[in-house]
């Protein structure tokens, strides 16, 4: 079995700030990656991205890499889903983004604490996804002013099973993704 690489408390600054900039890049292009269901929630990359990036960068950089795309988002550039600018930040799929920062954080925690074998890793990125839906689900009922039922049926349900599959995504891929980081950037 492959040793755990260190998580970026042993990386240089260039390195994080790659990093992190790698990441905020990579969500946006998952953004643009978008499926419908007929709610108005769509189906994303987005998801599986926040979690890599808090399993490869840790808590810290992996959650300041998701800040920065809400910054973008922000200065209204078309990097939200659907090609949206900062609109997405009041609209009825505000709450996913902004839980996005912390859910990037608690993954990076979990993994930086002991979360050295994949299904570790996986579980601290189910808890990721806990915590989305934990920001985007009632801001989705408060923005359509929907029911808790409605509001489950359009924005957690039909992507339960896609986002667990993509958290062992995610925890499959953190090795691979922090060596080809360290080769990309580690000069």
């Amino acid at each position: 079995m492959l040793r755990t690489l260190s998580i970026t408390k042993d990386w240089s600054l260039s390195i994080r700030i790659a990093g992190i900039v790698f990441f905020t890049i990579l969500t946006a292009l998952g953004a643009q990656v978008e499926i419908w269901f007929g709610g108005p929630v769509p189906f994303t990359l987005q998801v599986l991205i926040v979690l890599l990036a808090g399993m490869v960068l840790g808590a810290r950089d992996g959650a300041l890499s998701i800040f920065a795309y809400l910054g973008l988002i922000a200065l209204n550039l078309p990097v939200a889903a659907g090609g949206a600018g900062s609109a997405a930040l009041s609209g009825a799929t505000a709450g996913y983004l902004i839980g996005f920062i912390p859910a990037a954080f608690v993954t990076g925690w979990l993994v930086e604490h002991s979360s050295d074998r994949t299904w570790q890793r996986w579980i601290a990125g189910i808890l990721g996804v806990f915590v989305i839906y934990a920001f985007g689900v009632p801001i989705l009922k408060m923005t359509l002013g929907a029911s808790w039922q409605d509001a489950w049926m359009w924005g957690a349900y039909p992507f339960l099973g896609l986002d667990i599959l993509k958290a062992l995504i995610a925890a499959t891929m953190t090795e691979g993704a922090r060596i080809a980081l360290m080769r990309q950037f580690g000069k």
